[in-house]
């Protein structure tokens, strides 16, 4: 019975040896394979980017650029506005301080003439309502 068993013990272990054999060399092959499906696959990636990417890359590297240029030209107009708006706005603040100074001057001369004829009015009203020194008669003198 010992032999049978042995018998049997080795057949199996053939068997398993074979079957590692045949898994060995089908991990093999799949190894191979996927090289070689990486390959075409990568071989396809670069003729398409060749063919589709590249001139659709250089179309927008070209809107780009002139995006780039449109946007230089609105900040240096924006800029330049800025600049303008500031300017005018310092040169209204300045004429409206003359025009104020302009207006006071003369409202301050009115004011004053105003004034004056109000203070000769007053001089001569006021005169008119002191009394009068009494006139001397000729025989007192």
């Amino acid at each position: 019975m010992l032999d049978g068993s042995l018998d049997t013990t080795n057949t199996m272990l053939g068997i398993m040896a074979v079957v590692s054999v045949l898994e060995a060399l089908l991990l093999i092959g799949a190894g191979i394979g996927g090289f070689l499906v990486y390959r075409r696959v990568m071989k396809l990636v670069t003729e398409l980017e060749a063919r589709q990417i590249a001139p659709v890359r250089e179309k927008v590297d070209a809107i780009l650029g002139d995006v780039r240029a449109v946007t230089l030209r609105v900040s240096q107009q924006t800029e330049r506005v800025d600049h303008a708006i500031h300017g005018t706005m310092e040169r209204v603040d300045e004429t409206a301080e003359r025009v104020k100074g302009s207006v006071r001057d003369t409202v301050d001369q009115a004011v004053g003439v105003v004034r004056g004829v109000r203070a000769v009015i007053m001089s001569l009203l006021s005169s008119d309502a002191r009394p009068k020194p009494p006139a001397t008669a000729a025989g007192e003198i």
